[in-house]
């Protein structure tokens, strides 16, 4: 942690290399403006920073092939449900288990769903991500156009949040997409989530857990995770219709009733009322198609990631954990 103008001092003295996002690159000079008319930042400092942002080429081929799209189910969950990753997830359990009690009696939000997000993003923490988070956005934002307008916003965010916090932006690391600390928070996620669960006057997702297990639980509460409700049912199909049922490619926003899947011959494993509305997959074991239907808390897992998949290899990892911590 530095103060403001020791940050400021630093980054200006560090501006004789080449930039990658200097004056002339497109869009710079907008961001800039923005940044001063939004948050009243100074042009200088704004462009000292950029001009240590260095251009990532292997993070454009990283975001146009995210795991998720490429690789079928049973090769994906073998990534994440290991006996690893459960055995260090109930080690990271015993050792916070007070703050995981306390997170879920303040949001409702089950230790292990947490446990499961942090270990499935960050391996508890032990793989945070190795690119400069400046680096990053920087990349994304002025050279990546299917989606330079969000991670230009991130980028704000993320100098913003820095400010903020007397962090010097040059330091942090973080995935390829900008994600940071245990959890692996976007920057506007961090502001608007990330909380100070141990109430020391800072907001460290990045080395205090304590912070970050708040701030996960948190952003779980805030996009409507209810406690101790069903995630996901497996189902059986039957007939040529069932197709028709599946979520994928409508959408994560589509809804269907209970009652409208079985008319087109799926059957839950479970009860469901005919008038709840889910959303309905299939997965590639390697051997069979599995069936299943997702009810709100799996929607609120694809919340924290915009894939069905991520959101099922969350789940299972937190079902697996809750069933081999010792009693």
């Amino acid at each position: 942690m530095r103060s403001t103008l020791v940050v400021a001092l630093g980054v200006g003295s560090l501006c004789a290399q080449a930039a990658d996002y200097g004056p002339e690159h497109p869009g710079v000079p907008d961001f800039i403006q923005q940044m001063q008319s939004e948050h009243g930042f100074n042009a200088e400092h704004v462009q000292a920073l950029l001009d240590q942002a260095v251009h990532q080429e292997n993070i454009i081929k990283a975001i146009s092939r995210p795991a998720e799209r490429v690789k079928p189910w049973h090769e994906y969950r073998a990534i994440f449900i290991t006996d690893q990753r459960i055995e260090r997830g109930l080690a990271f359990w015993a050792e916070h288990a007070d703050t995981l009690a306390r997170a879920e009696q303040e949001y409702g939000v089950e230790p292990e769903v947490i446990l499961a997000i942090i270990g499935v993003e960050t391996f508890y923490g032990r793989n945070m991500g190795s690119y400069r988070v400046l680096d990053a956005l920087a990349t994304l934002g002025f050279d990546y156009p299917p989606r330079a307008d969000f991670f230009r916003k991130q980028l704000m965010s993320y100098m913003v949040l820095t400010r903020e916090q007397q962090i010097d932006p040059l330091t942090l690391k973080g995935s390829y997409a900008g994600a940071m600390g245990f959890g692996q928070f976007i920057p506007s996620s961090y502001q608007a989530y990330a909380v100070d669960f141990d109430h020391d006057g800072k907001v460290d997702i990045w080395n205090n857990p304590v912070d970050a297990i708040g701030s996960v639980a948190n952003y779980f509460h805030q996009h409507g995770w209810t406690h101790g409700a069903q995630v996901a049912i497996e189902a059986q199909v039957t007939g040529e219709r069932f197709r028709d049922g599946l979520t994928e490619p409508k959408g994560l926003e589509a809804r269907q009733s209970i009652g409208e899947l079985k008319a087109l011959g799926w059957t839950p494993a479970a009860p469901l009322a005919d008038d709840e509305q889910v959303m309905a997959f299939e997965f590639d074991t390697g051997e069979r198609m599995q069936y299943w239907v997702g009810l709100n808390n799996l929607y609120v897992i694809t919340r924290y990631n915009r894939s069905v998949m991520y959101a099922m290899v969350v789940h299972q990892l937190a079902d697996l954990l809750r069933e081999a911590r010792p009693e």
